[in-house]
């Protein structure tokens, strides 16, 4: 089953660090780009960060300097290091991959995890 399985959320005190993965299954040969997003509560989507297949990367302004991607590319798998946390980074984190393809020739132009809850508090 094409899927992307996110991991690593928890509970974390200000000021501490977290480590989420997000995995592709093995069905997926390539991936052009992955990102997270996360979703918070009586809050849009937010764009996190994002890496491509070559490592160029993107941040969204509130976790610049803060949160680091990095990719795995021979796994499809895509890592979010978070550091100095706040409250206001408690949300659903979610994977997303762009232009996947599988090992039989199938495009999936986007595909989501189900997202991985972290809670920033004392």
């Amino acid at each position: 089953q094409v899927q992307l399985v996110e991991s690593g959320g928890g509970l974390v005190q200000p000021g501490g660090s977290l480590r989420l993965s997000c995995t592709a299954s093995a069905d997926i040969k390539s991936i052009e780009s992955l990102a997270w997003y996360r979703q918070s509560a009586g809050k849009q989507r937010e764009m996190v960060a994002g890496i491509t297949d070559g490592g160029s990367t993107v941040y969204g302004d509130s976790v610049k300097g803060r949160f680091t991607i990095s990719r795995d590319g021979n796994a499809n798998s895509v890592f979010l290091q978070l550091n100095s946390v706040k409250p206001d980074d408690t949300a659903v984190y979610l994977c997303t991959a762009v232009k996947a393809v599988t090992v039989d020739g199938a495009y999936y132009r986007e595909l989501w995890g189900q997202g991985t809850l972290v809670t920033v508090s004392s």
